[in-house]
């Protein structure tokens, strides 16, 4: 009977040693930096990644202009089988699998200022931490106050994809509501070919071109008892889309009778990132996808199955102060290994006969 007593206790705590395992390993490959005076004059953000760090970073491939003009070179050359050449298609391969999608999420005015924590309270990140299914990176600035600059929002895009290869340039997102609902037309009006598709919620725009929004897939929601920010300011935007042309590209929900807080239930749905991700760049005519529905009959049941429990892995619980010593290093490693290939490259050119001799050794 003394032994059994014994033993209860002791499965009692494999068990629970057990369950945290399990569910250390569930989130083991999230990370959440926060970054802040990372570019003069930019904005502090969050970025979500849904991968672990690499132990070993993979080098970053060159623009693909410059791509296909070392490839014409290494033909006219005749180059055969030299090292640079088979460790780029490699890399690149590599890259296509694993590339992911990037979401910027923009927040409303209630949560400017300096304080990166209460970008956290609501949002894709907040979804991610209640057990939201994404895998994508999310990048979530803070705004010190006054309208989104897209040139400072697409300065932090460019950052991410300098600094992680993964992502993939031509599923680039953005949704935001109230103030961030305005970001989030205003950012694909200034730069139509950079964003793949667009949610604005509650919202509006301050562009002074909004005939570029008619070339970017775009889903404006904004509900009628709005208080805070008037459904009139969406209007103006659908109208002023409509002049020149009949939008093709655009999806308008007037949510009748919500409040100006009621549709934030939008970042907890997985329908709302199944619609975004359904777009590409590449996509011929950047066709519009009307077969996702997000409405009266879905956005009540956002929250269902969610809950506060903390999934999210705060990736080293610090601050970054513009670039950490571990990015220094990882910038290092890519430009000695670019700068590696292209010395092995340069020198089979010079190594290698040239056109002239080779007529001249058949003579």
């Amino acid at each position: 009977m003394k032994n059994s007593c014994c033993v209860k206790p002791y499965f009692l705590l494999v068990f629970i040693w057990t369950m945290l395992l399990t569910t250390n390993t569930q989130v083991a490959g999230q990370q959440l930096h926060s970054y802040k005076n990372l570019a003069a004059k930019g904005y502090h953000f969050w970025l979500y990644s849904p991968e672990p760090p690499e132990p070993k970073i993979a080098p970053m491939l060159p623009e693909d202009t410059e791509f296909r003009q070392r490839m014409q070179l290494a033909m006219d050359f005749h180059v055969q089988n030299y090292e640079w050449r088979n460790w780029r298609k490699k890399e690149e391969n590599m890259r296509k699998q694993q590339l992911k999608p990037l979401v910027i999420f923009l927040h409303g005015a209630s949560l400017c200022g300096n304080d990166l924590k209460k970008v956290l309270r609501y949002g894709t990140i907040d979804a991610l931490d209640r057990g939201l299914k994404l895998n994508a990176f999310v990048i979530a600035p803070q705004n010190p106050g006054g309208a989104w600059n897209p040139d400072k929002l697409i300065s932090l895009v460019e950052w991410a994809t300098r600094t992680h290869p993964t992502i993939d340039t031509t599923r680039i997102y953005v949704l935001g509501m109230s103030l961030g609902g305005y970001g989030a037309l205003d950012l694909p009006a200034a730069y139509p070919n950079r964003i793949a598709a667009s949610m604005s919620i509650c919202g509006g725009s301050t562009a002074r071109d909004i005939d570029n929004l008619n070339n970017v897939p775009i889903w404006i929601l904004h509900g009628t008892a709005d208080a805070l920010v008037p459904i009139s300011c969406s209007d103006r935007v659908v109208a002023a889309m409509k002049r020149k042309t009949t939008p093709q590209r655009l999806i308008y929900s007037r949510l009748k009778g919500y409040s100006h807080s009621a549709p934030a239930k939008l970042f907890y749905m997985q329908e709302t990132y199944e619609w975004l991700f359904s777009h590409k760049l590449t996509d011929p005519n950047r066709p519009i996808n009307r077969e996702i529905y997000i409405g009266p009959n879905n956005i009540p049941n956002a929250y269902k199955g969610m809950g506060r429990n903390g999934h999210l892995s705060f990736y080293g619980k610090k601050e970054v102060y513009g670039h950490s010593h571990a990015e220094a290093i990882e910038f290092a490693i890519i430009q000695d290994s670019i700068a590696q290939a292209d010395s092995i490259a340069t020198l089979k050119i010079m190594l290698s006969p040239s056109k002239k001799d080779s007529k001249n050794n058949k003579q």
